[in-house]
């Protein structure tokens, strides 16, 4: 099947009861057993659920993996990753990383033994450098957030096979429809569905997708335990948005493209940061391993002033000032006091995410209302 097609139909079967093309709601905690152990395969919600079946299913087809679970939020599908390593290993990322995942590594995991290494993984020899004997994990998110910069995954999965590490992409910011990292060596898919996979920032909910049978196995088991799952309307909602994931995903890219080349014109921005520009960092990578570059675009003002980046942030009229992104409606946000504000100042200033950054998140509105209010607010 083609993407679109996959979005529609892909591990979704009509209701076996009444031939519901939409897969029910299956609103219960508990099933009942005809004798003790003989059931229908369904036993307990926290375990497994009809409806976040379907959705975990569907999400393993898109991904071109074999097997999908979903989490409460992205943040529980990375505490489930992380929960696979032990006292001692080691974990090499990305400096220019999300705020949430920075925090539940450096101010969690770390308390538990567990070491973090953040650095320019632009440049896939500071990657390799850091590899040693305590080494277990390699994690990767690209486009990154909010520098929107590019990682090489097959490169990360080269170093990653070749010292025995596991390869973690969080695909978030591209989805599938831009990118597939399990085709390119990863051995697990994170992301937060609450993004543009659900599309319409009416749910919070996380994934994980694996091809390898004992890594299904492993994280099954933390999803089971440690109970951190969505219930059955949340799943419901994601399976919906899943349906016109290549649409929206389309007319991202779409008005991200114009978005990013007004502003890269506008003579009151200073920088522009999308992947899609031929200057940008490892714009040849993004081209190989991305099909589009998105609808997620940040700038800075000329003069970088804080004052500035809020003037324009308080004078949006579409661009809604807002935590989040990926959904149809056009977002803003100022990551230094906002999605990033987790991170302290000189880690931030040093990967190059400047107090005065915004960030957009560019829905699928009208494109001329869209440069308008860039044109008012920016002046």
């Amino acid at each position: 099947m083609k993407f679109g097609t996959k979005a529609i139909h892909a591990g979704v079967e009509p209701d076996p009861t009444t031939g519901a093309i939409m897969t029910p709601i299956y609103q219960t905690s508990t099933y009942v057993q005809r004798s003790p152990g003989d059931h229908k395969g369904y036993e307990y919600s926290r375990t497994h659920n009809p409806t976040r079946t379907q959705l975990q299913n569907a999400l393993a087809a898109l991904e071109n993996g074999t097997h999908g679970l979903c989490f409460a939020s992205g943040m529980a599908a990375v505490d489930a990753i992380l929960k696979m390593l032990k006292p001692g290993d080691e974990v090499i990322s990305t400096n220019d990383l999300y705020g949430g995942s920075y925090r539940i590594f450096t101010k969690v995991f770390q308390n538990y033994g567990i070491k973090f290494h953040f650095t320019d993984m632009g440049d896939l020899s500071k990657v390799e450098a850091l590899v040693n004997e305590n080494t277990r994990m390699i994690w990767v998110e690209t486009p990154t957030n909010p520098l929107l910069n590019i990682i090489d995954i097959a490169g990360c999965a080269s170093i990653a096979k070749k010292h025995n590490l596991l390869l973690v992409a969080d695909n978030t910011f591209a989805t599938p429809y831009l990118q597939t990292p399990l085709d390119l060596g990863a051995d697990i898919v994170m992301h937060s569905l609450t993004k543009y996979m659900g599309g319409h920032s009416d749910v919070v909910m996380g994934a994980i997708v694996v091809k390898d049978d004992d890594l299904q196995q492993q994280l099954a088991f933390i999803q089971n335990a440690c109970g951190a799952t969505p219930g059955p309307q949340d799943c419901f909602l994601v399976l919906r948005g899943l349906k016109t994931l290549h649409l929206r995903m389309e007319r991202h890219c779409q008005n991200g493209r114009q978005v990013a080349e007004f502003l890269q014109g506008h003579p009151k921005v200073e920088k522009v940061f999308w992947p899609g520009f031929e200057d940008h960092k490892n714009h040849d990578v993004a081209q190989q391993q991305m099909r589009d570059f998105g609808g997620m675009v940040s700038f800075v003002l000329k003069g970088d002033k804080v004052e500035d980046a809020v003037s324009v942030l308080e004078k949006f009229r579409f661009f809604t000032l807002a935590e989040s992104l990926g959904g149809v409606e056009s977002l803003c946000g100022h990551p230094a006091s906002m999605t990033h504000a987790s991170i302290p100042r000189e880690e931030r200033l040093k990967a190059g995410l400047s107090d005065s950054l915004i960030r957009l998140s560019v829905g699928v509105e009208d494109i001329e209302d869209l440069l308008a209010d860039l044109e008012q607010a920016i002046g």
